[in-house]
């Protein structure tokens, strides 16, 4: 009888407990035998067997309706300490595990690709990819699961900040999780209509200075201002934190810094720094208003799956279960345009890091320009405008030569 583990890696994502389900069901139905590992690779590189779960089908039916992951998870990686890869194999053959299905990101990708190597063969690995912020080198086109229903619901919290600043005619500056890549806050901000929204790839490769960031949310919200209507909501990257320029932040208190005395960049509050940055420079002009910081993200990771998150998890779950018994190993779970796609864990690698490559927005195409046209910034236009120039100019306190200076260069 086949021997089947699965484990769950990384952070939460909507949409794991479809695949536990569906590959739960795929694999007892083969006649194998399921064995849920709790924690990810918590306990499996300490040599600890005990915290494991026998997973039946009857029990599993109905869990792709719900959020998070019933076999919980960890970030756990037994790539960082000599022997823990050694100690997860021997775990996982003693459980009599011969075929691994992991489910997670980057790290937990990575993670499968070296424990597949470690076991030589004696047991088949395959990878399912999630997290919420699509950044995986899929195929274009192919959403990593997790993202739609997180978009979804990261657009409801941001919709609801926009009446929140119709109704109290104030600024609303939303921080949405995504580390490296954009996908989240640019596709929340789209579907929310926010005022503006502000990812690192908006910008040249490179640092980023803070006050580029700075002067296009002020000039979205004169903007707004000169059209009187002078509230908005700014959605802003989690990812511009790790980039910007540590000189336009040392004097920033009550940051996290290494040993070294450095800003941890990606410890960047970075909705309160541009917050403050943008007040003070309107304050020295005489304008004043409300700006509150609220960070998005956590709320979206345990929701409950959308429809196109469940559909598309069970398929990935029977499909990870199919690619194993027909002996394929080392594959990455994929859906294209219908049918599952096992691809090599490999293609997931970037060869000059040994690290798994990043999917960053494309910055080329024609959705992200939309995004761009939708949103409220000052354009070359406002300022060429004598008429539009002037209103905005009155509304930040500046003479319209200052105002084409001061923004000329982020339009």
């Amino acid at each position: 009888m086949a021997t089947f583990g699965i484990l769950v890696g990384g952070g939460p994502a909507p949409g794991i407990n479809g695949v536990i389900g569906a590959a739960t069901i795929a694999a007892e139905r083969a006649g194998a035998r399921v064995i849920g590992m709790l924690e990810g690779f918590r306990w499996l590189m300490e040599g600890d067997t005990s915290h494991v779960r026998e997973l039946r089908a009857e029990e599993v039916s109905t869990i792709h309706l719900q959020g998070g992951s019933i076999l919980k998870t960890s970030r756990a990686n037994p790539t960082k300490q000599a022997g823990h890869l050694e100690a997860v194999v021997k775990s996982l053959e003693s459980l009599g595990v011969d075929h691994l299905i992991t489910i997670g990101g980057d790290d937990t990708a990575f993670s499968s690709h070296r424990v597949a190597e470690a076991a030589e063969g004696r047991i088949k690995v395959v990878h399912v990819p999630k997290t919420i912020d699509n950044d995986l080198p899929l195929p274009e086109g192919t959403p990593t699961f997790g993202f739609e229903t997180a978009r979804a619901c990261g657009a409801q919290v941001l919709t609801r900040l926009m009446e929140d600043a119709r109704t109290t005619q104030r600024w609303y500056i939303a921080v949405v999780m995504g580390r490296h890549a954009g996908h989240l806050a640019l596709g929340c901000g789209k579907a929310a209509g926010a005022t503006v929204s502000l990812i690192a790839e908006d910008f040249a490769e490179g640092s980023i200075r803070l006050d580029s960031v700075a002067r296009i949310v002020e000039g979205s919200i004169l903007k707004r201002m000169a059209a009187g209507e002078p509230y908005g909501l700014v959605v802003l990257a989690e990812g511009l934190g790790e980039r910007f320029d540590e000189r336009d932040l040392e004097g920033i208190g009550d940051v996290e810094r290494d040993d070294h005395g450095h800003i941890r960049l990606a410890e960047m509050p970075v909705g309160r720094v541009v917050r403050d940055a943008v007040r003070d420079a309107l304050a020295e002009r005489g304008v004043k208003l409300t700006m509150v910081v609220k960070d998005v993200g956590y709320e979206l990771r345990c929701a409950e799956p959308v429809a196109f998150d469940i559909d598309y998890t069970r398929d990935l779950g029977v499909g990870a279960v199919r690619t194993l018994l027909g002996g394929q190993s080392q594959k990455l779970i994929t859906r294209q345009q219908g049918s599952i796609v096992p691809l090599s864990l490999d293609d997931l690698m970037d060869p000059a890091t040994g690290r798994t490559r990043v999917r960053m927005v494309d910055t080329s195409t024609d959705s992200h320009a939309i995004a761009h046209e939708l949103q409220v910034r000052i354009e070359a236009a406002d300022l060429e405008d004598e008429g539009r120039a002037a209103a905005i100019a009155e509304a930040g306190g500046l003479a319209v030569d200052a105002l084409r200076e001061r923004f000329g260069s982020v339009v």
